[in-house]
Order: C-alpha cells, then structure tokens, then sequence
C-alpha cells in the first residue's frame, strides 16, 4: 500500500504530511526531532511505503491549515486515520475534545478520560501523536500552567497556543 506524502509552507515552517486512503495519518514539522523514525514507524503501522504523490485529503487538508492559520477556522473536517494502539488513540480522541483557545493539564487530559492515576500513560500517549495541531496536542500543559513537552518545540506550542488565545506578541506562556 503506497501512502501519500506532500510538503505545506505554514508560518511556522514547512510541514510534512501523509495520508492512507482513510484520511491524513501524519502531519509533522519538517524539523521534528527524529521525523524519520515517525516516517519508518509510519510504514511499518500500516504495512505500507510513504511515496510523494497526491491524495484526495491534502487540497482540503492545506486549505483548512490555511484558514486554522489565519483565525478563520477553529475545527478541522479533513478525515483522519489515527494510527495506535486503542489507548493511544483513546487519548488522541480526547485531544480532538478540547475546545479551540483553551488548555488543560495532562491531570486533566486524565481525569476527563476516567482515570486520573494515568497522566504518565496520558502524557507518553500525546507525545506519540503523529498529527499536529488537527489533534491538539498543544493544547495541553502542565499542571502548573507551564509549556511541558511538544515534539515540534515549545516555540512552536507556544505561538499556536498565542494564535489561538488572539494574542499577537509571543508572551503569553513562558
């Protein structure tokens, strides 16, 4: 099975993304820590070969990352093929859950799921999120309120969450 592969300028760099005949199963910064492994780990997911070509998702997929950019969009329709394991995408559901502008802590993120004693497994589940900022990841903080972990960088999880509160200067979370 070939999975599609395309490039997207946004304003924070160029991203990569890919999608199966389901929807999009990966969308990553260019400059992600280990996008190889995400792209081999990809592959190996879904029994497949990541080729550059075309796929029905990524016209909708570039016009909606697009508008998402410029405040004129706040939930996503592009079609997704989460691929985990079942917690894993458990946990990326509750990720889509949480509501465009706001944060919560990986307490949280637990509690909401039933089982508050999971914020580790919660936590290590987020970080294996394959589709920035369509599943939220981002969105999610510490419990002091401090930016914790983003595989794109916490620069990067700091200016979407700065776009997404209306905030033009890059102050809001240290």
């Amino acid at each position: 099975m070939n999975i599609s592969k395309t490039y997207i300028e946004t304003p924070l760099g160029e991203m990569i993304a890919c999608a199966t005949d389901k929807g999009i199963c990966l969308l990553e910064f260019n400059n992600r820590k280990n996008i190889d492994g995400q792209f081999q780990k990809t592959e190996k997911e879904l029994n497949g070969v990541i080729v550059e070509e075309n796929s029905t998702y990524f016209d909708l997929l570039k016009k909606e990352l697009d508008a998402y950019f410029k405040k004129e969009l706040k939930e996503f329709t592009v079609p997704l093929d989460l691929v985990g394991t079942e917690f894993q995408k458990k946990v990326w559901q509750a990720l889509l859950a949480i509501p465009y502008g706001k944060t919560i802590s990986y307490l949280q993120q637990s509690e909401t799921m039933g089982n508050p004693l999971s914020v580790r497994a919660v936590a290590n589940a987020n970080g294996m999120n394959k589709i920035a900022i369509i599943v939220p990841c981002h969105r999610v903080i510490g419990s002091n309120g401090k930016l914790t972990g983003y595989a794109g960088g916490l620069d990067k999880k700091r200016w979407l969450l700065n776009l997404e509160k209306g905030i033009t200067e890059n102050t809001l979370f240290e």
